[in-house]
């Protein structure tokens, strides 16, 4: 296996700011793509990242109350938990699978706070019961929704609300690949489309704490299984586990204390390697070895130095992840937005390596350098995408 520390050489840590200004660059660039070229430009500052519910079981078939205990999160009340409640259970009674459960919180998040809102345009709004009072146009509730959705007595009821915005999302061609933000867009049709992605990682988490771990879940042949995220298939929370396979060399063990990710043997070049969450390429390319060689179209060697052909990629919340040693010139390139699940390139033996398999690294804070480097076996399972096979 590889003796790298997962780590492109001459590396320097890009702090978040320095990341959105390049990001900046790079998409306004490319500005002809539309409006998930922007995807990330407001996102780099988003929920906490101190994970979801570490160790919460996964239970597909958990009831969600709306009138007991509702869990704690230092950014919503219990009003706005309870909410939150009302939106997972409607969804749930609509037999909508959990993917969508996250796309509507982080929605509401967006749009309300989770705040059931009445508006100071609409006068009979404040009649009825509410939890604060906006300004825009004619929206109301928890969703924001204007009078086409229905009337004000419906908008200002949370589970109306919630069915609604379901019924026009499971509309939208293949809903459960796409990224969070294209999906809510097409239902609600903002004036900030970019805004919904950073409450994903928060949405999830609450999904999670509600509905007994269901963000872990994926759909497979009409049925919702826990920690089965791989590939193409993608769990509730919008990760996936990059290949398949088991965990052979880990994450800084005492022999190998700066090696900052992990490794999965996989057959070179028919492999291939999925993107584990939507996110923007930050770097596609060959990294030199410790020589300063670029000749990452040959099988590297162990100390030779170099992550060989790799891909970075930024997603919401601050997350990065790494993909090294490919076989050829990745599949994707810098500025590119990818969806979860899409290939991004081959598995190979290219740059620091001992053998055919996926080094992968997650970071946090948009750190690339190995000061943001965590441990991606935890990060990944409590995510339902698993890394070895293990919960």
């Amino acid at each position: 296996m590889t003796r790298d520390a997962g780590s492109p050489g001459r590396r320097r840590k890009l702090r978040v700011g320095v990341l959105a200004a390049a990001l900046t660059t790079i998409l306004t660039l490319l500005c002809c793509v539309g409006g998930a070229a922007a995807f990330f430009l407001t996102e780099l500052a988003g929920d906490e990242k101190d994970g979801m519910t570490a160790g919460l079981a996964c239970d597909p078939a958990h009831p969600v109350s709306i009138t007991g205990d509702m869990p704690r999160f230092t950014e919503y009340g219990e009003g706005q938990l309870r909410n939150a409640a009302i939106i997972v259970k409607v969804g749930q009674d609509m037999k909508v699978p959990a993917r969508g459960w996250v796309i509507a919180l982080a929605t509401a998040m967006q749009e309300s706070a989770l705040r059931n809102l009445a508006n100071s345009t609409v006068p009979a709004s404040l009649a009825l019961p509410h939890e604060g009072v906006g300004s825009d146009h004619d929206s109301l509730g928890l969703f924001q929704q204007r009078p086409g959705w229905g009337s004000v007595e419906q908008r200002m009821t949370p589970s109306y609300t919630a069915r609604k915005f379901y019924e026009k999302m499971v509309k939208v061609p293949d809903w459960e690949r796409r990224p969070l933000t294209v999906v809510a867009q097409r239902v609600q049709v903002s004036a900030f489309p970019d805004a919904y992605a950073k409450h994903e990682e928060l949405a999830s988490r609450i999904v999670d704490a509600l509905a007994g771990g269901a963000a872990r879940t994926v759909q497979i042949a009409g049925r919702a299984v826990c920690d089965a995220a791989s590939g193409s298939r993608i769990a509730a929370s919008g990760w996936t586990a990059p290949v398949p396979g088991g965990v052979g060399s880990g994450f800084r063990t005492a022999d190998r204390p700066s090696h900052h990710g992990v490794d999965i043997a996989a057959p070179k070049r028919v492999t291939q390697i999925h993107a584990a969450s939507t996110g923007r390429v930050l770097v596609a390319r060959c990294d030199p070895d410790h020589s300063g060689r670029r000749d990452c179209d040959v099988d590297g060697y162990p100390g030779k130095g170099g992550c060989g052909w790799f891909v970075d990629i930024l997603h919401a919340g601050g997350y990065i992840t790494r993909y090294c040693h490919m076989v050829d010139r990745p599949l994707v390139v810098p500025g590119q937005l990818v969806q979860a699940g899409e290939v991004i390139g081959l598995v190979g033996s290219s740059g620091n390596s001992s053998g055919p398999h996926l080094h992968f690294e997650v970071h946090i804070d948009g750190d690339r350098s190995s000061r943001g480097a965590i441990n991606p076996v935890p990060f990944m399972r409590d995510r339902g995408a698993p890394l070895d096979g293990t919960t």
